[in-house]
């Protein structure tokens, strides 16, 4: 596959797979190519023009060209000048290396993370929250994301990938909407009736039985086992934590049990505070789910993937009935084992 069609195939699972819905996401295009339009002609060249085609901020070709060929992968959560390092050391061993993908954002992808955090208030909207709450809510909350990311030195990895030259990429917001999707469907399908079935939901998930291992499988973290889920929210996606003032009005919503892959204290009594049920799937596990079911979509093209820096791989290209190439049937075999 070409670097490109690499990117555009995350930009289409991403929009397929996005809780806002399509009608939505293509609002959001939209409102990008109306602000280009109005624009200073002087102003213009300083537009982050993939926004036009784009709605995934944090989801961006960082170094290389489009019409690079792909054939091996080096992927992970997290991509840094460690994982630049060894995909260039792996390149000196005579392993080839064609491109290093990140799950986490880096470079102006980081930079721009705040901008995907309003994903979280047409979700809210969609749950019962009225739509003027949900970004009064939001709004101080993405300036802090903001504000934050600021003064990171965020192109590090990226100079480094530079200057080996080789092709980096990340893909953040379409593998969370991936997750999300994927839980949701299966949390619809299994009905789970308490918080304990919810966590014995995930557990029956490879990247999550995998988690336990490390100490870092699903837990409960507000609420107990045997208490009743009600509403299950599959909250994992749109940027970083949203704000702490969101839980009493998803209370109101009814929404009884939050799964997500994380949780900041401060959050954490809120939502106790308001009696939602909270279990933490686990950040790794989940950021790993959502990679792998983008990832399968390029090794039945042939691509390899060599998996580092947290990514947990488990392929379900067989169980899915997708063509995966002869070479690399064996080894999915074996990891079902």
């Amino acid at each position: 596959m070409k670097l490109g069609e690499i990117y555009e195939l995350a930009i289409r699972m991403g929009r397929e797979n996005d809780p806002r819905g399509a009608e939505e996401v293509e609002r959001v295009l939209e409102a990008s190519r109306k602000e280009y339009e109005e624009m200073k002609e002087e102003d213009k060249p300083f537009y982050d023009q993939e926004k036009l085609v784009n709605p995934y901020s944090d989801t961006r070709i960082l170094w290389g060209e489009k019409e690079t060929e792909v054939r091996s992968i080096l992927a992970g959560i997290d991509m840094e000048v460690g994982e630049v390092l060894l995909a260039d050391r792996l390149r000196e061993k005579g392993q080839a290396v064609d491109l290093i993908m990140s799950h986490h954002p880096e470079g102006k992808a980081l930079a721009a993370l705040h901008e995907v955090m309003r994903l979280q208030e047409d979700v809210f909207c969609r749950l019962g929250v009225p739509i003027n709450v949900a970004e009064g809510i939001m709004a101080p909350r993405i300036s802090e994301v903001r504000r934050a990311v600021l003064p990171l030195n965020h192109n590090r990895a990226i100079d480094v990938a530079r200057i080996l030259n080789i092709p980096f990429m990340c893909v953040h917001t379409p593998a969370d909407n991936l997750v999300t999707a994927f839980l949701t469907r299966l949390m619809e399908e299994k009905a789970p009736r308490t918080v304990g079935d919810v966590v014995k939901v995930l557990k029956e998930i490879p990247e999550y039985r995998m988690s336990l291992d490390t100490k870092a499988g699903p837990e409960v973290v507000v609420g107990s086992d045997k208490k009743r889920a009600g509403k299950v929210f599959v909250d994992m996606t749109g940027g970083t934590s949203g704000s702490k003032d969101i839980y009493a009005r998803l209370s109101q919503a009814g929404i009884g049990t939050i799964v997500c892959m994380h949780i900041p204290d401060k959050h954490r009594e809120e939502a106790e505070k308001h009696h939602i049920n909270v279990v933490i799937a686990g950040h790794q596990a989940s950021d790993s789910l959502g990679l792998n079911l983008f990832l399968d979509q390029l090794e039945v093209q042939g691509v390899n993937i060599i998996a580092c820096s947290g990514l947990w791989r488990v392929s379900r290209a067989e169980q899915q009935g997708l063509p995966v190439p002869a070479g690399q049937q064996k080894t999915n075999r074996k990891r079902k084992k």
